[in-house]
């Protein structure tokens, strides 16, 4: 499985089992409905679901569909299977896990974040948190006014001046 050369941030490295081993190549047998010897995009995309609980993106997916394509195949055969996915596992995905919290507050799969969705997830996990930290935790970050040179902040969609 040497033959895999992608390249990664430092990141921290985790050691691959051969449990680990054994569920992928259980995953990449069960997405090769076909039994056609490869993963086309769906299945692939199928796999990462069943390993990691998430579907990638459609740009996650070329990447892997062009790393571990070779040039005359239709698809991921099972050696670069195995290391695409070892590679995503031994790594501490930090991208991942900020996916992840997006999507616990993205409740209605828009694809961006809402006020409504900020005041369901605090509510949830912070109930006593004033509303307007919520606000301002939702709110764009402080900067100057080109036309006056005052710093503004947008609590509730209106123009408020901040005295300091």
């Amino acid at each position: 499985m040497e033959m895999c050369s992608l390249t990664h941030f430092a990141r921290k490295q985790r050691e691959i089992t051969d449990i680990d081993k054994k569920k992928f190549e259980t995953v990449y047998e069960l997405c090769d409905t076909d039994k056609k010897g490869y993963l086309n995009r769906e299945d692939l995309k199928m796999a990462v679901v069943m390993l990691f609980g998430y579907k990638p993106s459609k740009s996650e997916t070329n990447m892997l569909m062009d790393q571990a394509q070779a040039k005359d195949s239709p698809g991921v055969c099972i050696e670069m299977f195995m290391c695409l996915m070892g590679k995503k596992l031994s790594s501490d995905d930090h991208y991942q896990q900020t996916r992840q919290i997006f999507n616990t507050f993205d409740v209605n799969c828009h694809g961006f974040l809402k006020l409504e969705d900020f005041r369901t997830a605090f509510s949830r996990v912070a109930p006593r948190l004033p509303e307007r930290t919520v606000l301002e935790a939702f709110s764009p970050p402080v900067r100057k006014d080109s036309n006056h040179g005052d710093e503004w902040r947008s609590l509730t969609g209106r123009r408020d001046q901040i005295n300091e």
